[in-house]
């Protein structure tokens, strides 16, 4: 498919998702920018709702970077153990909080290239906190929703999450980007989900039709 369709289809799909989520924003919740990366580094490979019933508890402990940086990894592994990996997890939220209070004078840094600095930070996660935090937008962030939706809608041929991150970045205008993620893991999430199912009357299949035939495996 030609770069050209590709943006002729990247355009129609920005197009539903800021008018359906003018409003990018995450469904983590947190009180402070640190906490954010601590939400966000918490939910790979797990739900947003498993998060969030974690850091309840959590964020009423741990409310500072310095409090992160102190913290017994005992301790943080055993609030966090309903979460996947939660002991490395554990490991790269002490590190990194060690590492800011060390490098960024306690502050969460504003570019990507200092954020993957960050033990357990990698593309995906610093774009999202990026986002959230200061609403820079350096990059457009691909997890499970958006991986499965670039290939459905033929947007990459890549099944590695920077490099389809890249692609996207490619066909969607720089302003655009911050709407890209938030908007199709809304829509994953609350409308066309993850498992086959006859989705051609859903908004976005009704543009670009092909895609109720397109079901990706799961990485």
């Amino acid at each position: 498919m030609s770069q050209g369709i590709k943006r002729q289809r990247a355009q129609q799909i920005i197009k539903y998702l800021k008018k359906t989520y003018p409003k990018p924003k995450t469904e983590l919740k947190y009180n402070s920018s640190f906490q954010c990366l601590v939400a966000v580094m918490l939910s790979a490979q797990c739900t947003d709702k498993l998060v969030n019933k974690v850091t309840r508890a959590l964020f009423k402990e741990y409310k500072t970077v310095q409090d992160f940086a102190q913290a017994d990894i005992m301790e943080l592994s055993s609030l966090i153990s309903s979460v996947s990996f939660y002991n490395n997890k554990a490991k790269n939220v002490i590190a990194s909080a060690k590492y800011i209070l060390e490098n960024f004078g306690g502050r969460l840094p504003k570019h990507t290239k200092q954020m993957i600095e960050l033990p357990g930070v990698a593309y995906k996660t610093a774009t999202v906190v990026l986002g959230e935090v200061y609403d820079i937008w350096e990059g457009i962030a691909t997890d499970t929703h958006v991986r499965r939706f670039a290939l459905r809608f033929e947007l990459t041929t890549n099944t590695d999450l920077t490099k389809i991150s890249y692609d996207l970045e490619e066909l969607f205008n720089k302003a655009d980007w911050k709407y890209v993620n938030n908007g199709l893991v809304l829509y994953g999430r609350y409308i066309c989900k993850a498992r086959p199912h006859d989705c051609a009357e859903h908004p976005l299949t009704k543009l670009i039709p092909s895609a109720n035939n397109i079901w990706p495996k799961a990485k």
